[in-house]
């Protein structure tokens, strides 16, 4: 498969890598057709998902049931007044129909716009008409349709409601019972070209209302990397990737990349979270490779893992925020696994990361991929040297890297703030070692300022989750008379330490600080809660902890 886009398959270095990645573009690409039918006309009963459910039963497709049932998806869409270039917004959990929907808006050139289901009523309105969504397609449990019906008053351009059940309330369309009544599906004289919109996120960001980040039809192309060669998958690999398909991670793991390598996508439809429910579906599917954010292996490495047979396990890897080495360090101890980190955003693919022949540095990015021009800017616009601090930015002066968001949607302003003069920034601050590793320091609005230092939250983060009592913390800048700002730590105790919480544990976390790196970083203030404030798609709020710390007085 990948042959038909990649001058050159394998790697075997860093530098074999840099110098031969090389895109063949095709013509109007479209992943649906161009990949997954593909598969289905040359290996149709090759395996491609396993979606297993706490409450059905274990659900298998090959890649012809995948090419079928898209196809009467797409049908079923057209019969419904869906198609090309019409916005439809997905909330649909880790619901089987989430791809079948992926695909199937793919085949008819229709703009997919996957969604969170914890969204409130406002959050839909504003995506409703920010974007101008003309169908929602969604689970019908209390909550969600409670939140989209109470939206659809306010969204005028809002036509066609679809639940997959168990609820479909009046007026709704009900997809098993009308889906396979649609006719056979005919593909459209033409669906798209490489520039038109596929895909569209709307980002999470940690302040301010969320921007519209639009993908063309290339973005699926751009993750073939992400799959084959940071996942480092294969036809006989079964993957698994913790993500909710809200989530622009489940797209990374769960979707396109993946089926490029023909790998088996692995599903877990549950409700709540637990390690021991994921620990138990590797071993009850025996999954050969993992990706989960940090804060996922943060619960795993809490467990007993001598209770569960992980031997399928062959490759695992995270992205989503920064790793702390002490997580790297115990997961490795546990089971001998190496993590791959992997560093993208919504804007973008994978644009540095730890490939299967580079060796990790525990705590770091890893490497440029190729497939990006990256470089650390000063503030000044000048490159930064070996150790110096500054923002990681991609450069577009000589072509658009496959895989880098189209535009902010309907916000030209916007898309030139962070993309111009041939330079899309993507505001994280990182260092770069002599080795050419890239480390996280943080986001530019999160940098402390303190005595005339230069702190990153990330850092100090760092040094306090080498602690056993710290399962999470957010770093964060408390406004101080005479040193301008000082670290606070919020943060969240392991269960046998909760009891524990109190000046002596305070001051113990203060000198791990202080003995782990440079001591002016050590928190000044530290607070212990029960949870972190995060984004809907999992990443930490310090600019909450930040606006409530605004009306305390500390000391």
């Amino acid at each position: 498969m990948i042959e038909r886009f990649l001058t050159q398959t394998h790697f075997s270095s860093t530098e074999d890598y840099k110098q031969h990645l090389h895109f063949k573009i095709p013509t109007d690409f479209n992943f649906a057709y161009d990949v997954m039918d593909v598969w289905a006309a040359e290996a149709p009963d090759k395996l491609a998902m396993i979606w297993a459910s706490e409450t059905e039963e274990t659900r298998y497709f090959t890649f012809k049931d995948l090419k079928e049932q898209t196809d009467q998806t797409a049908s079923y869409f057209q019969s419904l007044g869906i198609g090309h270039g019409d916005m439809v917004m997905l909330i649909l959990k880790r619901r089987y129909e989430f791809w079948l929907s992926m695909l199937a808006l793919h085949k008819i050139g229709a703009v997919a716009i996957p969604a969170t289901h914890m969204l409130t009523v406002h959050d839909i309105v504003y995506r409703n008409n920010r974007a101008s969504v003309k169908a929602i397609i969604c689970v019908g449990d209390e909550y969600v349709i409670r939140q989209v019906s109470d939206a659809i008053p306010q969204s005028p351009t809002l036509q066609v409601l679809i639940s997959v059940g168990p609820i479909t309330p009046e007026g709704w369309h009900d997809w098993h019972s009308e889906w396979d009544k649609a006719p056979r599906f005919v593909r459209p004289a033409h669906v798209n070209t490489n520039d038109d919109t596929m895909l569209m996120y709307f980002t999470s960001g940690t302040s301010g209302e969320p921007k519209m980040v639009a993908h063309d039809f290339l973005y699926a192309l751009g993750h073939l990397t992400t799959g084959v060669f940071w996942h480092n998958l294969s036809p006989d690999s079964i993957h698994l990737t913790v993500a909710d398909t809200g989530w622009g991670k489940a797209v990374w793991g769960k979707l396109y990349g993946q089926w490029f390598a023909g790998a088996v996508v692995f599903v877990f439809d549950h409700e709540k979270f637990t390690a021991d429910k994921i620990l138990r579906q590797i071993e009850k599917y025996r999954i050969t490779s993992f990706c989960a954010p940090p804060t996922v292996y943060r619960f795993l490495i809490q467990e007993d893992f001598s209770h569960y047979d992980l031997s399928s396990l062959r490759y695992c890897c995270t992205a989503g925020e920064a790793l702390n080495a002490a997580v790297y360090d115990k997961f490795f101890r546990l089971t001998g696994l190496k993590l791959h980190e992997g560093f993208g955003q919504t804007e973008t693919t994978m644009t540095l990361g730890t490939m299967p022949w580079v060796e990790p540095k525990p705590g770091s990015m890893g490497l440029p991929n190729p497939q990006y021009d990256i470089d650390l800017l000063r503030p000044d616009g000048t490159s930064c040297e070996d150790g110096e601090r500054g923002e990681i930015v991609v450069r577009t002066d000589r072509h658009k890297p496959v895989g880098l968001f189209k535009e902010y949607y309907r916000d030209p302003e916007l898309t030139r703030a962070a993309w111009h003069d041939g330079i899309y920034h993507t505001g994280d601050i990182a260092w770069r070692d002599e080795d050419g590793y890239y480390w996280f320091v943080g986001r530019d609005d999160d940098v402390i300022k303190s005595s005339g230092y230069r702190i990153g939250p990330f850092e100090v983060e760092s040094a306090l989750m080498t602690h056993p009592a710290v399962v999470e913390c957010a770093i964060t800048g408390v406004p101080d008379p005479i040193r301008g700002m000082v670290v606070k730590a919020t943060v969240v105790l392991a269960k046998a330490w909760r009891d524990k919480a109190g000046d002596a544990l305070i001051k113990e976390l203060q000198n791990h600080v202080k003995h782990e790196t440079a001591p002016y970083k050590y928190p000044r203030i530290i607070e212990f809660v029960d949870s972190l404030p995060k984004t809907i798609s999992g990443k930490i709020r310090r600019v909450e902890i930040r606006d409530k710390d605004s009306h305390k007085q500390y000391q």
